[in-house]
């Protein structure tokens, strides 16, 4: 489900906050900067408070955020829920026993990682990033999570690359975005 269907004129002010950089990091790739959002303080919590109203009275007790950006947007959507933040790392950035994810970007491949017994049996979670584009980085933040048997509820974004079908990687998880991509 999107967001960007809706009517919501915060919908279009977030869309035009979010600036795209082409060929960065590398020629080819179209990238979807959410800094330029952050700057402007209406738009950010607009887009706080968009993911707050879909997920309050859901019973999600964990929001897990995706380094790097998922850790801008995934506090205060716990804090505004009342679930406990949960954050998945990249490679040897956690002290401590981790579980480990290794996946494939639209451009290289990465690691995350989190925290043994950060996510007791059971507890319904909620994963958040920035942006969706081939599922690699939410397919490997599911499986962390389902590693410590977490129902994962679904995954939210603030933008989707629909033309590189990252939803198909989701295995039929729901994933909510306010914006496709420009």
């Amino acid at each position: 489900m999107s967001a960007c269907r809706d009517d919501d004129p915060r919908i279009r002010s977030i869309q035009s906050k979010i600036r795209v950089v082409p060929n960065f990091p590398k020629p080819g790739i179209m990238f979807q900067d959410i800094t330029t959002l952050l700057l402007d303080p209406k738009a950010f919590k607009d887009s706080i408070d968009l993911f707050v109203d879909r997920y309050k009275g859901k019973n999600i007790s964990v929001v897990a955020g995706i380094e790097a950006r998922g850790f801008i947007f995934g506090p205060p959507i716990a804090l505004a829920i009342g679930a406990k933040f949960v954050p998945l790392r990249k490679r040897k950035k956690l002290p401590g026993k981790v579980y480990r994810e290794e996946y494939d970007l639209e451009y290289g491949s990465d690691c995350i990682e989190m925290h043994v017994g950060a996510v007791d049996p059971g507890e319904r979670a909620l994963v958040v990033d920035d942006l969706i584009a081939t599922g690699g980085t939410l397919r490997a933040a599911m499986n962390l999570l389902e590693r410590a048997e977490a129902e994962v509820v679904e995954c939210a974004c603030v933008i989707e690359i629909p033309d590189l079908k990252g939803r198909d990687r989701l295995n039929g998880k729901p994933l909510y975005v306010l914006v496709e991509s420009q």
